[in-house]
């Protein structure tokens, strides 16, 4: 029997552990650990919740637990699905020390986390993230909030859970393009900091598509402790963990451009990460056999490496322009000198960057 992987994240007083591995939801000593009160609200969504609400309460079973099942996607990460939460609690007469579970994907978890830090100024969460992407990325680091319709995760907090559980057995019933999602988060740390990762990654990205267990909980651990590390250095993203936004800011202009739903986050970011690697090139940062690289790697994690071609340059600008990693007025971006060393800069040549969208996006809208 495979064990589980416990890494810690290192906050001082907020420090919390990332567990992850099979059977996880089923082991109550795990959540005691994380649990301070009487009352535990499981919020899930109408994907998520057949599958595995039933487990999850009947492992809580000694507390006062009530659900609460939101509406599945990314357009509904929204203030009035997060409102829907805060009349839950307020109905049941939820108390300050009450502590709410989020039990789906990066969706769930963000708006979770968001009204975990809003809730009477803030109650405990754990999450429990049940994507590849939540399990290597969202879940971790404590950024929480939800999307508004002229930009994504604009509003916010950041609030850290008291433990994650990353249930490697909820992978089973993903689907395979919210598994590729995923998959995108972890090519990303192998391209910030980490050759070797991507090396391993280019050896063994069929047994990934095969879910192998193995495979999996080596791949989660590995992004998982890259991620803890960062956020331990920069909690509040005031300079090395902009580095985790490889791909983001085009990745996130694709995600409001197309409307939120219609491309996956892990999408957007692969053809984001195409588009960094492509610029970076074009400033002779990065070699043009590591883009090729990077592209063949998308691709075999049957990932887009190109951005969608109804968005026009004029609108991925604008797009870009309201990110919140804009910076005093100037768009920050995350590029490559190599693979596994990314770099955090303003001083880019923006007519290098209009080359970079010319090569995949028409001038003006249809």
């Amino acid at each position: 029997m495979m064990t589980t992987k416990t890494l810690q994240l290192d906050l001082g007083e907020r420090s919390y552990p990332i567990h992850i591995g099979p059977a996880l939801l089923s082991r109550p000593e795990l959540y005691q650990a994380a649990i301070r009160g009487r009352q535990v609200m499981v919020v899930s969504n109408d994907t998520v919740a057949p599958l595995y609400m039933d487990a999850v309460c009947d492992t809580l079973a000694d507390y006062q637990v009530e659900r609460l099942v939101l509406p599945d996607g990314e357009q509904y990460k929204t203030l009035e699905t997060l409102n829907r939460i805060f009349d839950a609690l307020l109905e049941k007469r939820f108390n300050r020390s009450c502590c709410l579970v989020a039990l789906g994907g990066g969706v769930i978890g963000d708006m979770v986390g968001f009204a975990a830090a809003s809730y009477q100024r803030g109650v405990d969460f754990i999450q429990i993230p049940t994507t590849l992407l939540a399990q290597v990325d969202s879940s971790v680091g404590g950024k929480t909030g939800v999307n508004h319709p002229l930009g994504k995760n604009m509003i916010g907090a950041f609030y850290q859970p008291r433990i994650v559980l990353a249930d490697t057995d909820t992978l089973n019933t993903l689907d395979d393009r919210q598994l590729s999602a995923g998959i995108a988060e972890v090519i990303k740390y192998g391209l910030i900091e980490d050759r070797d990762f991507f090396e391993w990654l280019e050896t063994n990205m069929p047994r990934l598509l095969e879910r192998d267990t193995e495979a999996l909980v080596y791949a989660i651990g590995h992004s998982c402790r890259c991620k803890a590390d960062i956020v331990a250095a920069d909690e509040r993203e005031s300079g090395k963990r902009a580095l985790l936004n490889l791909g983001h800011t085009f990745g996130h202009a694709i995600e409001t451009g197309m409307g939120y739903g219609n491309w996956l986050h892990g999408e957007a970011v692969a053809a984001g990460m195409a588009m960094a690697a492509d610029l970076s090139a074009r400033h002779g940062w990065l070699d043009a056999a590591d883009v090729a690289r990077i592209r063949a790697l998308l691709t075999r994690a049957r990932l887009p490496a190109e951005p969608p071609g109804e968005l026009s340059r004029d609108q991925f600008m604008k797009l870009m322009a309201v990110d919140k990693k804009a910076f005093d007025g100037g768009l920050r971006l995350i590029l490559l000198d190599a693979i596994g060393a990314a770099r955090i800069t303003a001083d880019y040549d923006p007519a290098l960057l209009a080359e970079t969208l010319d090569r995949s996006l028409p001038l003006t809208g249809s």
